[in-house]
Protein backbone atom coordinates (compact mmCIF):
# COMPACT_ATOMS: atom_id res chain seq x y z
CA UNK A 1 0.00 0.00 0.00
CA UNK A 2 1.12 3.25 -1.20
CA UNK A 3 1.48 6.43 1.58
CA UNK A 4 -0.10 9.27 0.31
CA UNK A 5 0.44 12.36 2.12
CA UNK A 6 -1.86 15.33 1.38
CA UNK A 7 -0.60 18.38 2.75
CA UNK A 8 -2.78 21.00 3.99
CA UNK A 9 -0.52 24.19 3.97
CA UNK A 10 -1.71 27.69 5.67
CA UNK A 11 -3.55 29.47 2.98
CA UNK A 12 -4.66 26.25 1.05
CA UNK A 13 -7.70 25.97 -1.82
CA UNK A 14 -9.69 23.49 0.17
CA UNK A 15 -10.99 21.74 -2.94
CA UNK A 16 -7.51 20.86 -4.18
CA UNK A 17 -7.21 19.22 -0.43
CA UNK A 18 -10.19 17.50 -0.60
CA UNK A 19 -10.62 16.89 -4.62
CA UNK A 20 -7.58 14.54 -4.51
CA UNK A 21 -8.36 12.98 -0.97
CA UNK A 22 -11.88 11.89 -2.40
CA UNK A 23 -10.32 10.41 -5.91
CA UNK A 24 -7.93 8.69 -4.25
CA UNK A 25 -10.26 7.13 -1.45
CA UNK A 26 -12.60 5.94 -3.93
CA UNK A 27 -10.11 3.84 -5.71
CA UNK A 28 -9.29 2.07 -2.58
CA UNK A 29 -13.64 1.28 -2.75
CA UNK A 30 -13.64 0.76 -6.12
CA UNK A 31 -10.06 -1.96 -5.76
CA UNK A 32 -12.09 -3.29 -2.67
CA UNK A 33 -14.99 -3.90 -4.83
CA UNK A 34 -13.47 -6.48 -7.62
CA UNK A 35 -11.57 -8.04 -4.63
CA UNK A 36 -8.49 -6.31 -5.03
CA UNK A 37 -6.57 -4.71 -1.59
CA UNK A 38 -6.66 -1.45 -0.91
CA UNK A 39 -4.21 0.97 -3.02
CA UNK A 40 -3.46 4.25 -0.98
CA UNK A 41 -2.98 5.21 2.74
CA UNK A 42 -4.38 8.62 2.52
CA UNK A 43 -3.71 11.53 4.93
CA UNK A 44 -4.05 15.20 5.34
CA UNK A 45 -0.69 16.05 6.51
CA UNK A 46 0.04 19.81 8.28
CA UNK A 47 1.92 21.35 10.09
CA UNK A 48 -0.62 22.09 13.14
CA UNK A 49 -3.44 19.80 14.04
CA UNK A 50 -5.90 22.51 12.55
CA UNK A 51 -5.66 24.42 9.35
CA UNK A 52 -8.19 27.57 8.30
CA UNK A 53 -9.17 27.49 4.80
CA UNK A 54 -10.80 29.66 2.32
CA UNK A 55 -10.36 32.55 4.48
CA UNK A 56 -10.94 30.89 8.05
CA UNK A 57 -14.37 30.09 6.83
CA UNK A 58 -13.67 26.01 7.07
CA UNK A 59 -11.16 24.50 9.34
CA UNK A 60 -9.51 21.68 8.16
CA UNK A 61 -8.61 18.72 10.98
CA UNK A 62 -5.19 16.73 9.66
CA UNK A 63 -4.67 13.41 10.44
CA UNK A 64 -0.98 13.81 11.33
CA UNK A 65 2.07 16.22 11.16
CA UNK A 66 4.55 16.32 9.27
CA UNK A 67 7.20 15.35 12.67
CA UNK A 68 4.73 12.45 12.92
CA UNK A 69 5.63 11.20 9.10
CA UNK A 70 9.16 9.51 9.06
CA UNK A 71 8.11 7.97 5.22
CA UNK A 72 6.04 8.88 2.43
CA UNK A 73 5.59 7.73 -1.09
CA UNK A 74 3.49 10.39 -2.53
CA UNK A 75 3.30 14.17 -1.59
CA UNK A 76 0.45 15.90 -3.19
CA UNK A 77 0.71 19.79 -2.63
CA UNK A 78 -2.61 21.38 -3.07
CA UNK A 79 -2.92 25.00 -4.13
CA UNK A 80 -2.58 28.10 -2.26
CA UNK A 81 -4.87 31.05 -2.34
CA UNK A 82 -4.05 34.92 -2.47
CA UNK A 83 -0.94 36.19 -2.17
CA UNK A 84 1.95 33.29 -3.27
CA UNK A 85 5.09 34.72 -1.83
CA UNK A 86 3.44 35.23 1.31
CA UNK A 87 1.70 31.70 1.24
CA UNK A 88 5.66 30.23 0.97
CA UNK A 89 6.72 32.27 3.63
CA UNK A 90 3.86 30.62 5.99
CA UNK A 91 4.91 27.09 4.71
CA UNK A 92 8.30 27.34 5.28
CA UNK A 93 8.52 24.84 7.33
CA UNK A 94 7.07 22.07 4.74
CA UNK A 95 9.93 22.92 2.75
CA UNK A 96 13.08 20.79 4.09
CA UNK A 97 10.56 18.21 4.56
CA UNK A 98 9.39 17.68 1.25
CA UNK A 99 12.82 17.62 0.31
CA UNK A 100 14.21 15.20 3.12
CA UNK A 101 11.56 12.81 1.53
CA UNK A 102 12.04 13.57 -1.49
CA UNK A 103 15.67 12.51 -1.04
CA UNK A 104 15.17 9.45 0.63
CA UNK A 105 12.74 7.98 -2.22
CA UNK A 106 8.88 9.85 -2.07
CA UNK A 107 7.50 11.18 -5.15
CA UNK A 108 6.00 14.74 -5.17
CA UNK A 109 3.33 16.26 -6.97
CA UNK A 110 2.23 20.36 -6.75
CA UNK A 111 -1.43 21.12 -8.19
CA UNK A 112 -2.16 24.78 -9.88
CA UNK A 113 -0.30 26.97 -7.56
CA UNK A 114 0.72 24.62 -5.26
CA UNK A 115 4.11 24.52 -7.97
CA UNK A 116 4.82 27.65 -5.88
CA UNK A 117 5.34 25.72 -2.87
CA UNK A 118 7.28 22.67 -4.88
CA UNK A 119 9.67 25.16 -6.61
CA UNK A 120 10.80 27.00 -3.29
CA UNK A 121 12.54 23.47 -2.45
CA UNK A 122 14.71 23.82 -4.60
CA UNK A 123 13.85 20.15 -6.23
CA UNK A 124 12.36 22.15 -9.53
CA UNK A 125 15.56 23.63 -11.04
CA UNK A 126 16.44 22.79 -14.28
CA UNK A 127 13.33 20.74 -14.63
CA UNK A 128 9.95 21.38 -16.38
CA UNK A 129 6.70 22.26 -14.55
CA UNK A 130 3.87 23.81 -14.86
CA UNK A 131 1.40 25.81 -13.00
CA UNK A 132 -2.30 28.36 -13.87
CA UNK A 133 -1.44 30.37 -16.79
CA UNK A 134 -2.62 33.24 -14.85
CA UNK A 135 0.81 33.12 -12.30
CA UNK A 136 3.14 32.42 -14.96
CA UNK A 137 4.76 35.66 -14.83
CA UNK A 138 5.64 35.99 -11.48
CA UNK A 139 6.35 32.06 -10.97
CA UNK A 140 9.04 33.24 -14.18
CA UNK A 141 10.16 36.17 -11.80
CA UNK A 142 10.66 33.90 -8.71
CA UNK A 143 12.03 30.57 -10.03
CA UNK A 144 13.98 31.56 -13.28
CA UNK A 145 15.88 28.28 -13.18
CA UNK A 146 12.65 26.39 -13.29
CA UNK A 147 11.44 25.63 -16.91
CA UNK A 148 8.11 26.82 -16.98
CA UNK A 149 5.72 25.09 -19.32
CA UNK A 150 2.78 27.04 -19.49
CA UNK A 151 0.76 25.64 -21.56
CA UNK A 152 1.26 22.23 -20.00
CA UNK A 153 -1.44 20.29 -17.68
CA UNK A 154 0.93 17.85 -16.52
CA UNK A 155 4.59 17.43 -16.38
CA UNK A 156 6.57 14.44 -15.04
CA UNK A 157 10.35 14.39 -14.12
CA UNK A 158 12.15 12.10 -12.47
CA UNK A 159 9.34 11.21 -9.77
CA UNK A 160 8.20 15.48 -9.63
CA UNK A 161 4.84 15.71 -11.10
CA UNK A 162 3.14 19.08 -11.83
CA UNK A 163 -0.66 20.38 -13.02
CA UNK A 164 -2.22 23.18 -14.66
CA UNK A 165 -4.39 25.79 -13.18
CA UNK A 166 -7.50 25.11 -11.46
CA UNK A 167 -9.53 21.83 -11.47
CA UNK A 168 -6.81 20.71 -14.29
CA UNK A 169 -5.49 18.89 -11.06
CA UNK A 170 -7.59 16.39 -11.42
CA UNK A 171 -5.99 14.66 -15.09
CA UNK A 172 -2.56 15.32 -13.09
CA UNK A 173 -5.01 12.92 -9.84
CA UNK A 174 -5.83 10.39 -13.08
CA UNK A 175 -2.70 10.37 -14.21
CA UNK A 176 -0.83 9.19 -10.93
CA UNK A 177 -3.88 6.65 -10.43
CA UNK A 178 -2.92 5.29 -13.96
CA UNK A 179 0.69 4.63 -12.98
CA UNK A 180 0.00 3.33 -9.40
CA UNK A 181 -3.17 1.46 -10.26
CA UNK A 182 -3.37 0.91 -13.98
CA UNK A 183 -5.37 2.18 -16.80
CA UNK A 184 -8.95 0.45 -16.11
CA UNK A 185 -8.81 1.94 -12.68
CA UNK A 186 -7.56 5.37 -14.35
CA UNK A 187 -10.68 5.24 -17.00
CA UNK A 188 -13.26 3.83 -14.08
CA UNK A 189 -12.13 6.90 -11.95
CA UNK A 190 -12.73 9.49 -14.94
CA UNK A 191 -15.71 8.56 -15.39
CA UNK A 192 -17.28 8.13 -12.06
CA UNK A 193 -16.02 11.78 -11.13
CA UNK A 194 -16.99 12.24 -14.80
CA UNK A 195 -13.41 13.98 -15.50
CA UNK A 196 -12.18 14.53 -19.10
CA UNK A 197 -9.36 11.79 -19.41
CA UNK A 198 -6.20 12.75 -21.76
CA UNK A 199 -6.10 16.46 -21.33
CA UNK A 200 -2.98 17.33 -22.27
CA UNK A 201 -3.15 21.13 -22.81
CA UNK A 202 -4.28 24.46 -21.16
CA UNK A 203 -3.66 26.68 -24.15
CA UNK A 204 -7.21 26.79 -24.54
CA UNK A 205 -8.51 28.33 -21.64
CA UNK A 206 -5.07 30.93 -21.66
CA UNK A 207 -6.17 34.48 -22.49
CA UNK A 208 -3.15 36.68 -23.40
CA UNK A 209 -2.00 39.63 -21.20
CA UNK A 210 1.31 41.35 -22.74
CA UNK A 211 3.75 41.72 -19.93
CA UNK A 212 4.04 45.34 -19.16
CA UNK A 213 5.23 46.15 -15.44
CA UNK A 214 9.20 45.63 -16.71
CA UNK A 215 9.53 49.88 -16.80
CA UNK A 216 11.48 49.52 -20.30
CA UNK A 217 9.55 52.26 -22.28
CA UNK A 218 11.30 51.46 -25.45
CA UNK A 219 9.47 48.24 -25.10
CA UNK A 220 6.50 49.29 -23.92
CA UNK A 221 6.16 51.35 -26.53
CA UNK A 222 6.50 48.64 -28.84
CA UNK A 223 3.82 46.49 -27.01
CA UNK A 224 0.91 49.33 -27.01
CA UNK A 225 1.32 49.87 -31.28
CA UNK A 226 1.34 45.62 -31.82
CA UNK A 227 -1.91 45.76 -29.72
CA UNK A 228 -3.22 49.28 -31.05
CA UNK A 229 -2.44 47.91 -34.84
CA UNK A 230 -3.65 44.43 -34.75
CA UNK A 231 -5.06 44.09 -37.78
CA UNK A 232 -2.02 45.47 -39.42
CA UNK A 233 0.91 43.21 -40.58
CA UNK A 234 3.95 44.29 -38.18
CA UNK A 235 7.39 43.60 -38.91
CA UNK A 236 9.74 43.73 -36.39
CA UNK A 237 12.29 46.06 -38.79
CA UNK A 238 9.15 47.91 -38.64
CA UNK A 239 9.28 48.08 -35.10
CA UNK A 240 12.91 48.39 -34.61
CA UNK A 241 12.94 51.91 -37.20
CA UNK A 242 10.36 53.03 -34.82
CA UNK A 243 11.84 53.09 -32.13
CA UNK A 244 15.60 54.10 -33.57
CA UNK A 245 16.78 50.71 -32.18
CA UNK A 246 18.89 47.92 -34.02
CA UNK A 247 17.03 45.00 -34.50
CA UNK A 248 19.38 42.77 -32.44
CA UNK A 249 18.80 45.36 -29.44
CA UNK A 250 14.95 45.35 -30.03
CA UNK A 251 15.44 41.74 -29.99
CA UNK A 252 16.76 41.25 -26.94
CA UNK A 253 15.22 43.65 -24.90
CA UNK A 254 12.01 42.63 -25.84
CA UNK A 255 12.56 38.90 -24.79
CA UNK A 256 14.45 40.20 -21.50
CA UNK A 257 11.27 42.23 -20.62
CA UNK A 258 8.28 39.81 -21.90
CA UNK A 259 9.48 36.43 -22.19
CA UNK A 260 8.55 36.30 -25.66
CA UNK A 261 10.37 37.13 -28.56
CA UNK A 262 8.68 40.53 -30.91
CA UNK A 263 7.19 38.10 -33.13
CA UNK A 264 5.93 35.79 -30.59
CA UNK A 265 3.80 39.04 -29.18
CA UNK A 266 2.95 39.37 -32.56
CA UNK A 267 1.11 36.60 -32.81
CA UNK A 268 -0.19 36.01 -29.62
CA UNK A 269 -1.63 39.76 -29.57
CA UNK A 270 -3.26 38.98 -33.40
CA UNK A 271 -4.57 35.38 -32.04
CA UNK A 272 -5.97 36.37 -28.94
CA UNK A 273 -8.10 39.30 -30.50
CA UNK A 274 -9.34 36.38 -33.03
CA UNK A 275 -10.46 34.58 -30.03
CA UNK A 276 -12.42 37.24 -28.79
CA UNK A 277 -14.22 37.75 -32.09
CA UNK A 278 -14.62 33.95 -32.76
CA UNK A 279 -16.67 33.66 -28.91
CA UNK A 280 -18.39 36.94 -29.28
CA UNK A 281 -18.94 37.55 -33.26
CA UNK A 282 -20.74 35.80 -36.07
CA UNK A 283 -17.91 36.61 -38.70
CA UNK A 284 -16.73 33.76 -40.83
CA UNK A 285 -13.39 32.32 -40.51
CA UNK A 286 -12.03 34.49 -43.49
CA UNK A 287 -13.29 37.92 -41.74
CA UNK A 288 -12.34 37.10 -38.68
CA UNK A 289 -8.29 35.92 -40.19
CA UNK A 290 -8.47 38.85 -42.37
CA UNK A 291 -9.50 41.24 -38.91
CA UNK A 292 -6.19 40.47 -37.33
CA UNK A 293 -3.82 41.10 -39.93
CA UNK A 294 -3.63 37.21 -41.52
CA UNK A 295 -3.94 36.94 -45.42
CA UNK A 296 -3.17 33.51 -45.24
CA UNK A 297 -5.62 30.63 -44.41
CA UNK A 298 -3.11 27.90 -43.59
CA UNK A 299 -1.08 30.29 -41.71
CA UNK A 300 -3.67 31.56 -39.60
CA UNK A 301 -5.24 28.13 -38.80
CA UNK A 302 -1.47 26.48 -37.81
CA UNK A 303 -0.93 29.47 -35.89
CA UNK A 304 -4.47 29.83 -34.23
CA UNK A 305 -3.97 25.86 -33.39
CA UNK A 306 -0.25 25.94 -32.26
CA UNK A 307 -1.15 28.76 -29.46
CA UNK A 308 -4.75 27.49 -28.37
CA UNK A 309 -4.50 23.94 -29.33
CA UNK A 310 -7.75 23.73 -31.41
CA UNK A 311 -8.67 25.11 -34.87
CA UNK A 312 -10.51 28.50 -35.28
CA UNK A 313 -13.52 26.45 -36.10
CA UNK A 314 -13.44 24.03 -33.09
CA UNK A 315 -12.83 27.17 -30.58
CA UNK A 316 -15.64 29.01 -31.95
CA UNK A 317 -17.87 25.82 -31.73
CA UNK A 318 -16.37 25.47 -27.86
CA UNK A 319 -16.94 28.89 -26.65
CA UNK A 320 -19.35 30.89 -28.76
CA UNK A 321 -22.83 30.04 -27.26
CA UNK A 322 -25.28 30.59 -30.52
CA UNK A 323 -22.67 28.09 -32.34
CA UNK A 324 -22.79 25.64 -29.12
CA UNK A 325 -26.10 25.42 -28.67
CA UNK A 326 -26.71 24.83 -32.53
Amino acid sequence: MKHVSILVPQGAILGSIEGPRQVLTEVNKYMQSIGKPALFDVQLVGLTTEVAAAGGKYTVFTDALITDIARTDLIIIPALDGDLQQGISLNQAFLPWIKTQYEAGAEAGSLCVGAFLLASTGLLGGKQCATHWMAARLFRHLFPDVNLVEDRIITDEQGLYSSGGAFSYLNLILYLIEKYAGRQVSVFMSKAFQIEIERKSQSPFMIFHGQKEHGDQSIIKAQEYIEQHVEEKITVDELASMLALSRRNLERRFKKATANSVTEYIQRVKIEAAKMSLESSQDNINEVMYSVGYSDPKAFRLTFRKITGLSPIEYRQKYNRPVAMA
